[in-house]
């Protein structure tokens, strides 16, 4: 099992940056493909950004595409999302989340097996 402890949220600014990061306890974040999803006011959770476990792959979702950038650190068993240019829309609680799937960059929140408590990121204008 493995434990996910987020970090980083905060209030920003429209076309701010801000750089969330996500621990892993337990097992070696290495074993699992790890994601980021977030619920925006009113929304259901919805899938951000993947990493594959060796961190070669990454994938997004359209609207953070080019904005957002994932990375992980094996060795320290930590992830981060690196926000940057962000919106209004941004505003979320944003979860950290690990799989166990094979699957490089799983996209679906059924394909996560342990999920963090969530940071906030409200973004004002």
């Amino acid at each position: 099992q493995v434990q996910l402890v987020e970090s980083g949220g905060g209030l920003v600014q429209v076309g701010g940056s801000l750089r969330l990061s996500c621990t892993a306890f337990g097992r070696p974040s290495g074993n699992y493909a790890m994601g980021w999803f977030r619920q925006r006011p009113g929304k259901e959770r919805e899938y951000v950004s993947a990493i594959s476990r060796t961190g070669k792959e990454q994938t997004y979702a359209d609207s953070v595409k080019g904005r957002f950038t994932m990375s992980r650190d094996n060795v320290k068993n930590i992830m981060y999302l690196q926000m940057t240019k962000l919106k209004r829309d941004d505003t979320a609680v944003y979860y950290c989340t690990a799989s166990t799937l094979t699957t490089h960059t799983p996209a679906y929140t059924y394909e996560y097996h342990y999920w963090g408590q969530g940071t906030k990121v409200p973004v004002s204008s």
